[in-house]
């Protein structure tokens, strides 16, 4: 089973622009939504969840005020300042749960055995049918963690239902940064595209995930987005992958009709036969001749 991730090492560089317009070029796939802290793959692709599941990323302290005896000694061990004295419930104490995070000290200090570590649901997966065929996605609550564990949850999700359907390409839209959920999204993939664009910071972080891909192992590629706009620095940047042995496969202009398209929920390649669409048609072909055979 090939998987094809395409990352970016910052935010904003049209790194899902670039993936749903694969998407709409492959023939069978599976698309898998990584970038779950602020997914938005779906906006392209129209889903209609065939079933849900809920995500537990982790646990949170409670107190029972019935056990409870006012020692104080969790909230000396507590690092976090989330548990305070309730003056108003006997002077026991309580968790803030927006405070804790879940690291159970509390709960190995407590003489009383007061302290309970529940599950905590953090968001939630989903299993859908596009426009562009099957789809894995996920939800991610506000201000909520563990989302390398939800983008691994994702992957593995999209793993089986490529099997059910017998399909043997997963797509996946990668997170951006080089965090937890960018590790995840890469470890084991077949390959990452990293999309970048030509800005001195844009630069800077294609280095760091071209770096975190190398040292996952991860074999990767280039794609410098509208790389027209500063020639100077797609030039150095280049040389760079040059000097790294790293393929720059594709060099998209800018091109306003991918604002166009984002607009009436299209990708590119279905809105318009213009340079955009025309380069990353281009870069989808040198990509599939890259990945491993099936």
């Amino acid at each position: 089973m090939k998987e094809l991730v395409v990352v970016s090492g910052k935010g904003g560089t049209g790194k899902t622009s670039v993936t749903a317009s694969f998407a709409a070029l492959s023939a069978e796939k599976v698309v898998a939504d990584c970038d779950v802290d602020a997914a938005d793959l779906h906006l392209i692709l129209d889903p209609l969840p065939v079933r849900s599941e809920p995500f537990v990323g982790g646990a949170k302290a409670v107190i029972d005020g019935g056990l409870c005896t006012a020692c104080g000694r969790c909230a000396e061990a507590c690092r976090f300042d989330a548990i305070r004295r309730d003056e108003g419930d006997g002077g026991t104490y309580q968790v803030d749960e927006f405070g804790c995070e879940g690291c159970g000290v509390c709960l190995l200090v407590c003489p009383e055995g007061a302290v309970e570590m529940r599950d905590v649901v953090n968001g939630q997966l989903f299993v859908s049918d596009s426009r562009l065929g099957p789809f894995v996605h996920a939800k991610l609550g506000i201000a909520e963690e563990n989302s390398g564990k939800l983008v691994t949850m994702v992957r593995r999700e999209a793993k089986e239902v490529a099997r059910e359907n017998g399909i043997d390409l997963i797509l996946i839209d990668g997170s951006p940064g080089i965090g937890c959920p960018v590790i995840a999204s890469l470890t084991g993939a077949s390959l990452a595209l990293v999309v970048t664009e030509p800005t001195l910071s844009g630069f800077h972080d294609m280095k760091r995930i071209c770096e975190v891909a190398e040292g996952l192992r991860t074999p990767a590629a280039v794609c410098v987005n509208k790389w027209d706009l500063n020639p100077d620095v797609s030039g150095a940047m280049e040389e760079w992958c040059d000097g790294k042995g790293l393929p720059l496969l594709g060099r998209v202009p800018y091109d306003g009709s991918v604002t166009d398209a984002q607009v009436e929920g299209l990708s590119v390649v279905e809105h318009s036969q213009g340079p955009a669409s025309r380069a990353i048609r281009a870069l989808w072909e040198r990509i599939a001749e890259r990945l491993p055979a099936g």
